[in-house]
């Protein structure tokens, strides 16, 4: 072989290296261009109403809510903060009592105190907000949360646990009070967020799949 064959060979190998590397996104740029909000460098607070002691639905005596079983997942799931909303004054054990003071409270447009120093929303770009739903709205204690947070350019997530209701018209009370961007909900009965825990682990994995997590 003469060497303008030799020279033409070395042209041709050198092109089609450069046309391969040309065509090949690196693994760093495709994990960047796919990122998650999770990925994103910024944080997510779980924030949380939830009642034990004896329910309905025929769970009976609990020793953790249902609404905080999912929250507990949730914070899991996506490495978020976590905040439990605490009345200062616990609501009755008992399950009719406790829906008697939650309905004069709704009767009566109460704002329950919450105990402890509220969270920094400066430092999180999307909450997820838990409750259970009572009397087709959220607990009155949760409002008090929200009234008194700033949820400037923030993203809410909202979840609650019902028997049969369904998270009603609770997404829009959210944002009438908040102002804030509403994603999706989730709604689950409070029977299978306790009983069937692998169950509502599915769906609330199924949601944050949803929602870019």
């Amino acid at each position: 072989m003469n060497l303008k064959k030799i020279f033409a060979a070395a042209l041709l190998l050198l092109f089609s290296l450069a046309v391969a590397a040309c065509g090949t996104e690196p693994a760093a740029d495709k994990a960047s261009s796919q990122s998650s909000p999770a990925a994103t460098g910024k944080k997510s607070l779980v924030v949380y109403f939830s009642r034990a002691d004896e329910n309905t639905g025929g769970v009976g005596y609990i020793e953790m809510g249902n609404t905080r079983i999912l929250a507990e997942m949730i914070a899991a799931k996506t490495d978020a903060d976590i905040f439990e909303i605490r009345p200062t004054k616990p609501y009755p054990k008992e399950y009719t009592p406790a829906t008697e003071v939650a309905k004069q409270e709704k009767e009566e447009n109460v704002r329950p105190e919450i105990t402890g120093e509220l969270p920094d929303l400066s430092k999180y770009d999307t909450v997820f907000l838990g409750y259970p739903i009572w009397w087709g709205d959220l607990p009155m204690v949760v409002y008090t949360f929200l009234e008194r947070e700033d949820f400037s350019g923030k993203k809410i997530a909202p979840f609650c646990t019902h028997e049969g209701s369904g998270i009603g018209s609770t997404e829009s009370f959210v944002a009438n009070t908040t102002k804030a961007e509403m994603l999706e909900g989730l709604e689950m009965r409070g029977r299978v967020a306790q009983q069937q825990q692998d169950e509502a682990e599915k769906e609330v994995s199924k949601w944050l799949k949803k929602l870019g997590y």
